[in-house]
């Protein structure tokens, strides 16, 4: 019996509505772990180059972490996977919840969907077995209906990850929902999903737990986490606040994103932030077996009434949806919100896709008969909760804006691309890289597009005293370095910590429970992994994994035409932002001499490949003729 993962692979044909399971064995678990590692590796072995991604030969992987399952903390997180169509790149999003360890306990290391169904399905997973069933009757449902009814047909214990109507009508940047409230959101991998006509995987345990090597000794670490996170700033101000509390620290900064990242502050954002949040606030919910609760569960029952069901807006919501389009009405945002976990929209690409449209209609690329009627000035609050049912539903205005602002710029003229924020055709998180040249580092580097976890914020380490840096430590990272430095120093912590959070992703260890963000340390992780498996396993191992999985992102990309010129950032980045502190930028022949140096540090050629060495160091040989 394997101890920590079920070694089935499960595969289902929509074509031929065929299903059957694959043994792949231990040596190949740990040489991928699991979520990324697993899916990318899939990937590469099942999806041509060039593919339509909103065709029958893309390829669909969920994948749980290695952790994934065990009642170890901030171990809930599972990835999914394809071919994106959102960036035409490699599609690569995590979600926490409950979902990802009801698979692994179900019997299955990862679903791998093949083709498309002629009409609409979806899978149900039980005791190790699955069967296709007819999703007819919730095809077109909000998740919340949806969620419902898979509920009365199977149990109320049945865990449900499922796109909504924005995912069935291909909106680019729609999500993956599971409980209501837990996404695997960007690049549009929803979207897949809806052109498969696969509407939900539906999975029920019966209570069974994941067998590992010796779970009193990982329950022992969680009882101990959730001991002395009451002491660990970082962690417990997470508990408290959520990641809400971001929203008027880095507004007093002078980077909070406004108005299109025109500026940097925002004159509302005391009326958005974690203090306004606690005045509807409602509890405070986790995901599995994680004792940090860091999720918000708001409510309001006035004109806008709010559905506790869907869990609040996050810090990336709040800002989204909040100032980059210049609305400080909190109801209107938990709205949205609402609205948008229903319908199953990625928060962050849509908000950023308005604010596009907003600068567009402000500076004259765009009039109300382009919009349909629709006044898109900022601050204009009264727009936002139709837009998006019209996004959703793919009508009206609503299919232009469906399909990202880099299609959009396309449409309405080349000098729209002076204020166009995407980096591989993805709108970037809010996180300003004036501010934080490893996050220029991050969105510029990133396979998905551009992203903020690929790496380390340069907040953690840039004071000797931090409790990041400390954390830090086990990698051998000894000295602080400041949040705007540009030399091999930061290269080096972010090649570092690159790897380090891609191997997280790897086990399925969520960044906001482990160091150097908060208290689950790499030495406890690595621990976590010797008594889920019995390998006797190191640091090194784990941060090797990561490093794997780095790589085929890299080949998966540099397959479909990504390579150098992709990895840029938007011109307004490079431009002047006054703050509090003085006036803040970035200077472009920095990030490239930056990112050169980061290619040299990983093994890649000039264009951003990985050399033959290099996969022959990580025994990827295998994939040495496509790069």
């Amino acid at each position: 019996m394997t101890e920590g993962y079920n070694n089935r692979i499960l595969y289902i044909n929509l074509d031929k509505e065929k299903i059957w399971t694959e043994q792949p064995g231990e040596k190949f678990f740990r040489k991928y772990f699991g979520g990324t590692g697993i899916g990318v590796h899939l990937l590469l072995k099942h999806l041509k180059a060039g593919v339509d991604p909103l065709s029958p030969e893309n390829v669909l992987v969920f994948a749980p972490g290695l952790l994934t399952g065990t009642n170890g903390p901030a171990v809930p997180r599972f990835s999914v996977m394809a071919k994106s169509p959102l960036t035409g790149a490699v599609g690569k999003t995590e979600a926490g919840g409950f979902w990802g360890p009801a698979l692994k306990q179900a019997g299955f290391d990862a679903v791998v969907v093949l083709g498309t169904s002629e009409n609409p399905v979806y899978l149900f997973i039980e005791e190790g077995k699955a069967r296709l069933l007819s999703a007819e009757k919730i095809w077109g449902k909000g998740t919340k209906e949806s969620q419902k009814i898979i509920r009365v047909d199977h149990g109320t214990d049945v865990c449900v990850a499922q796109t909504g109507p924005a995912g069935e009508n291909c909106v680019l940047y729609a999500n993956i929902c599971n409980e209501l409230a837990h996404f695997n959101g960007r690049n549009g991998l929803g979207a897949v999903m809806g052109s498969k006509k696969l509407k939900a995987i539906a999975v029920r345990t019966h209570g069974k737990e994941l067998v590992v090597n010796d779970d009193a000794k990982i329950k022992n670490i969680t009882r101990s986490i959730a001991e002395r996170m009451k002491t660990h700033p970082l962690a417990w101000g997470l508990h408290i606040h959520g990641t809400p509390a971001g929203i008027e620290a880095v507004n007093a900064a002078g980077f909070l994103p406004t108005d299109n990242w025109q500026q940097g502050q925002f004159s509302g954002a005391g009326k958005i932030g974690a203090e306004a949040m606690d005045e509807i606030l409602v509890k405070r919910k986790g995901c599995y077996s994680c004792p940090l609760r860091c999720k918000r569960v708001v409510e309001i029952e006035d004109e806008i009434p709010v559905d506790p069901a869907f869990g609040g807006p996050e810090f990336e919501t709040l800002a989204s949806l909040g100032s980059c389009l210049g609305i400080d009405d909190l109801a209107i945002i938990a709205k949205a919100n609402e609205i948008c976990n229903d319908l199953t929209i990625d928060t962050i690409s849509l908000g950023m896709t308005i604010a596009f449209a907003m600068e567009c209609f402000e500076k004259g690329f765009i009039t109300k008969q382009d919009t349909g009627g629709l006044d898109l000035r900022f601050g204009n609050k009264e727009i936002l909760l139709p837009i998006i049912e019209m996004v959703a539903k793919r009508e009206g205005f609503g299919d232009v804006l469906a399909q990202g602002s880099m299609r959009m710029s396309q449409m309405f003229g080349d000098e729209t691309k002076e204020f166009l924020m995407t980096v591989k055709g993805q709108e970037p998180p809010v996180h300003d890289p004036r501010w934080k040249t490893g996050i220029a580092m991050q969105f510029s580097l990133s396979y998905n597009g551009a992203d903020h976890w690929i790496a380390e914020h340069d907040q953690l380490y840039k004071d000797e005293d931090s409790l990041g840096l400390s954390a830090l430590s086990e990698l051998g990272i000894l000295d602080s370095v400041d949040t705007k430095d540009v030399t091999w120093r930061k290269v080096r912590i972010f090649y570092y910590t690159h790897m380090l959070v891609n191997a997280f992703d790897c086990l399925g260890v969520c960044c906001l429970g482990a160091a150097p963000r908060s208290i689950l340390s790499m030495s406890e992780i690595v621990e976590m992994v010797h008594v889920t498996t019995g390998w006797n396993t190191s640091l090194w191992e784990i941060m090797k994994v990561g490093e794997r999985s780095v790589n085929m992102q890299r080949i998966f990309n540099g397959r479909e035409g990504f390579g150098k010129k992709n990895d840029r950032l938007p011109e307004r980045f490079y431009s002047v932002l006054n703050t509090p502190g003085g006036k803040a930028s970035l200077q472009k022949s920095d990030l490239e001499d930056m990112i050169e140096l980061f290619y040299q540090m990983a093994g890649w050629n000039e264009e951003g490949q990985p050399q033959p060495a290099k996969l022959y160091e990580l025994n990827l040989d295998e994939f040495k003729p496509i790069c």
